[in-house]
């Protein structure tokens, strides 16, 4: 059984079809990247991944356990949401950070409420420091050492998203995704956020899903390449086999682009 497994899932918005049936499994460490043109459910995909948008139907399986069901999603409670919706940390391609926090209150800021509420639940602590000290050391490990007291509006582009890759980290997820994370910054940061991914796969060996159009970034990153078209998956494999010998008609027209 694979790690990640994801059977059938569909999503709509009113009358509009998103997500028409989309099926793929990960194992553990590996990274997956997303491609194909926009407008064709990739963000959607890590939205209902991460219960941004709940699923119409479809299960979603973590380690061989159902984490989602579109069939019963809707009924729910709040904390069992809460439960699973921390298995995956998403990274926004806006960043999403709070403009009244400095760096190291963004990413301390949900550890801290996360700790507490475990406590509260007699849950174990995720760590055995402060969430201060926490946030200190994986803003160290983005290379933000002398950024930490520093403001979003006082940040680069590059740093704040790695500010929101830190603050991810933090909740200890079990797959963290990303959503475009370098289409919100100029070419000339793009190569630092990439960078601090790379180097998070080989020190954490973390399973990541990244939607991506840096393609380059993808077929030297990734384990494995998924070309999403029209709500479905078009193509899956390994980026050699997706970039140098793909076998969708799509797939070959949107390479070319590149």
């Amino acid at each position: 059984m694979a790690f990640l497994e994801v059977n059938n899932l569909y999503k709509s918005f009113g009358k509009t079809s998103v997500l028409k049936g989309v099926s793929f499994s990960l194992e553990n460490g590996e990274v997956l990247s997303i491609i194909g043109p926009s407008g064709n459910g990739k963000t959607t995909l890590l939205r209902c991944l991460n219960y941004l948008e709940y699923l119409d139907s479809g299960i979603v399986t973590l380690n061989g356990q159902v984490i989602q069901n579109g069939e019963t999603i809707k009924t729910m409670k709040d904390d069992e949401i809460r439960n699973n919706r921390i298995n995956f940390g998403l990274v926004f391609q806006s960043f999403n950070l709070f403009p009244q926090y400095t760096a190291l209150e963004n990413v301390s800021l949900a550890l801290s409420l996360m700790e507490k509420e475990r406590a509260k639940k007699g849950l174990t602590p995720l760590y055995d420091k402060p969430a201060e000290e926490v946030a200190r050391e994986l803003l160290e490990k983005v290379g933000l050492k002398e950024k930490m007291q520093n403001y979003p509006c006082e940040l680069s582009g590059g740093q704040c998203q790695r500010v929101a890759i830190a603050r991810a980290m933090a909740l200890k997820p079990k797959i963290l995704c990303f959503d475009e994370p370098t289409s919100a910054l100029d070419p000339e940061l793009t190569g630092e956020v990439l960078k601090v991914i790379k180097e998070l796969k080989e020190t954490t060996k973390m399973t990541m899903i990244i939607v991506t159009h840096e393609m380059e970034f993808a077929k030297n990153i990734s384990d494995k390449v998924m070309f999403m078209w029209d709500g479905v998956v078009e193509e899956f494999g390994t980026p050699t086999e997706l970039f140098n010998n793909p076998k969708s008609e799509n797939v070959k027209t949107f390479l070319q682009g590149y």
